[in-house]
């Protein structure tokens, strides 16, 4: 009887001269471990390298690590192969993941325009032509022949220490709209020479920094390279380009890992790291092309693939012989082991809601993922403790938080007794997960309550919490996670029919007309009002700030996607709108003019944010002497907020 129910994912593969020993590879993230100014290896990044080896995965590539660290960088904190003084702590790397039979790759990088980002004020950075209005003349100019013969030299001395450092292979990035893959593009190369123009001519730079890099690891290990399947941008290369490049470039390569998108410049961005908005596995049909089109090239594809079934699904189907993962492994660090030994339901889903990116661009290191505080603090050993005293903890709330907190608190052997004044657990989870394009949450939460009951806390649902029953209950510790309750500001009308809560359109709770008017665009309120589009509803979203600040809670990553979104489901924006008073079919609304406007509606949808109930919080705090409050109680935010603020408080129990 097979171990699990992934027989090709768990198949070996040979790529070049080394042997994976599954299929799944830990795509490149940028975690800002390095040394800030130096790139060294520090203690705080093998920590994190070696997790990313403990969760299985036959190979990890270390993300953005620039062949030069004058002008090639793209991140702070990043790792440096650009001084022999770097190899000691290569190596070290290198051993560490070996421990764990595991692959070990870098994404060498020049980053061209993005590398500007990391110059002095007054430095230019090098593209393949400059191209308004992407490129801003003052900062980026093109690159001459003898640079991008240093450009050539960079890559090969920085190959050179890899092999050296005992990594079994190394990636040329070549997406993204960094320096190489510019060259390749027909919207990012205007060049007049014989670099540009034709494809041959714009292929002419990147095949001789291939040919120089083959010719530089002669046979100790293979390279891997980073292409897009599309750029998403007006005029960018198409795919029957990408294929011919790729059959020249697989004289030089044995393996490429399929992206899509950039690092700016609108929606690319949202797609080079896909959130919820965008579909799972959006870039297999491209790695499918690429894989028909040159068998004998290995191909790896990653965009927003989070489960094994679908990982399998991909392999089986030889749409792609590896894919790559980098959020579904980041918020289960035992993913991979758990797959191939049956405990697939043990494995803690992402949600793909991008908290993991929060800071990381402003050179923070990555400090957390939303289902799995510990990531990024690996360093600090946060293994669970025993408890030295046994104590019997009293959670009030099963929100997220709650949930999260009886189960770490249990782990650590403590007595937990869990209260809920709904009749089943989840809070505000229920709503979080309902919308249409939020699958991942959905897998999340059933996994966190499933968790939560097999815990061996004792659960009480259906009991509002109050002084009496905490002192009959008489725990040494009390957590207080009653969440947040809705804002519903001062507005005539507010109490009148057809006027209901976003929530309770989330959950289903309160139908809708055919015409709806919401009001609030933060997250929540942008949200139900894209899915009532989404169910042919026709929709106003109102709100005071400018629309420039509308779900200003959401990661920049994924605002252009939702932008798109809204646009293409016909959703009315209208900021800088007072609401003045909720009528019987229709809201009142002070426009930026200072006049009203009348919205005729069948439904107004309430969602003016949320805000911790002082008086329930405060008639409970003051009974235990060891008393906590998480979550949205302590002070308003997502979901990965509760969950972090869950754990840490654990720690202190």
């Amino acid at each position: 009887m097979p171990l699990n129910k992934f027989p090709h994912v768990y198949q070996p593969i040979q790529v070049g001269n080394m042997t994976l020993k599954n299929r799944i590879q830990y795509s490149p993230i940028v975690t800002n471990h390095a040394g800030y100014k130096s790139g060294e290896v520090t203690h705080q990044l093998l920590e994190f390298v070696s997790g990313q080896a403990r969760t299985g995965a036959a190979l990890v590539t270390i993300g953005s690590t620039p062949v030069n660290f004058n002008e090639a960088r793209d991140f702070f904190g990043c790792l440096s192969a650009t001084k022999d003084e770097d190899v000691a702590g290569l190596t070290m790397m290198a051993e560490e993941l070996h421990r764990y039979d595991c692959k070990l790759s870098a994404e060498l990088i020049h980053g061209g325009q993005w590398g500007a980002l990391t110059l002095p004020e007054g430095e230019m950075g090098w593209v393949a032509s400059v191209v308004e209005p992407y490129h801003d003349p003052k900062r980026l100019r093109e690159i001459t022949r003898p640079e991008m013969l240093k450009v050539i030299d960079d890559f090969v001395a920085a190959l050179n220490r890899c092999a050296r450092s005992f990594f079994d292979m190394a990636m040329i990035h070549y997406a993204h709209g960094n320096l190489m893959s510019g060259f390749l593009s027909t919207l990012w190369n205007q060049r007049g020479d014989k670099y540009g123009g034709s494809e041959k001519n714009r292929w002419r730079f990147p095949l001789e920094l291939l040919e120089a890099a083959h010719g530089a690891v002669n046979g100790r290990m293979p390279l891997e390279m980073r292409v897009v399947g599309n750029e998403h941008l007006p005029g960018g290369t198409t795919l029957d380009e990408r294929i011919r490049f790729l059959k020249e470039a697989s004289k030089y390569i044995d393996m490429i890992v399929v992206s899509a998108g950039n690092l700016m410049y609108g929606e690319a961005f949202s797609y080079n790291m896909p959130g919820y908005y965008i579909p799972e596995g959006v870039n297999v049909e491209y790695a499918a092309a690429f894989k028909e089109a040159i068998p004998s090239l290995a191909v790896s594809v990653c965009g927003g693939i989070s489960t094994l079934e679908h990982a399998e699904e991909i392999i089986k189907t030889g749409k792609a012989d590896i894919v790559a993962m980098a959020k579904a492994l980041m918020a289960d660090g035992d993913y991979v082991n758990k797959g191939a030994r049956g405990l697939e339901k043990d494995i803690r889903p992402c949600m793909r809601c991008m908290y993991c990116l929060r800071g990381v661009n402003n050179g923070n290191h990555l400090a957390g993922c939303a289902v799995n505080p510990t990531l990024g603090w690996e360093y600090r050993n946060l293994t669970p403790v025993p408890a030295l005293k046994k104590k019997k903890v009293m959670i009030v709330g099963a929100g997220p938080g709650g949930m999260a907190a009886a189960q770490y608190i249990a782990e650590r052997g403590h007595e937990v007794v869990l209260y809920e004044k709904g009749d089943k657990l989840g809070g505000r989870m229920h709503e979080a997960s309902s919308l249409s394009f939020k699958a991942g949450f959905r897998r999340y939460f059933e996994y966190t309550v499933r968790k939560t009951i097999e815990s061996g806390a004792r659960i009480v649902t259906g009991v509002e919490v109050n002084a009496d029953t905490v002192k009959i209950e008489s725990p040494d510790a009390l957590v207080i996670a009653v969440g947040a309750k809705p804002v519903m500001p001062g507005i005539k009308g507010s109490g009148g029919p057809g006027v209901v809560d976003v929530s309770a359109v989330d959950r289903g709770d309160a139908a809708t007309g055919g015409k709806v008017v919401v009001c609030g665009a933060g997250l929540s309120g942008t949200e139900c009002a894209l899915q009532l589009a989404m169910e042919g509803k026709v929709v106003t979203l109102v709100d005071m700030l400018p629309e420039e600040r509308f779900y200003d809670d959401l990661v920049h990553f994924s605002k252009p996607t939702l932008a798109r979104l809204l646009q293409e489901n016909k959703v009315k924006l209208m900021p800088e709108c007072t609401v003045e008073e909720f009528k019987e079919g229709a809201v009142i609304v002070k426009n930026a003019a200072g006049k009203n406007v009348t919205l005729s509606c069948d439904t107004a949808v309430a969602a003016f944010g949320v805000s911790p109930d002082k008086a329930a919080i405060a008639a409970l705090s003051e009974i235990i002497p060891e008393t906590y409050i998480i979550g949205d109680a302590e002070k308003p935010g997502v979901i990965g907020d509760a969950i972090a603020s869950a754990y840490w408080l654990t720690r202190r129990v």
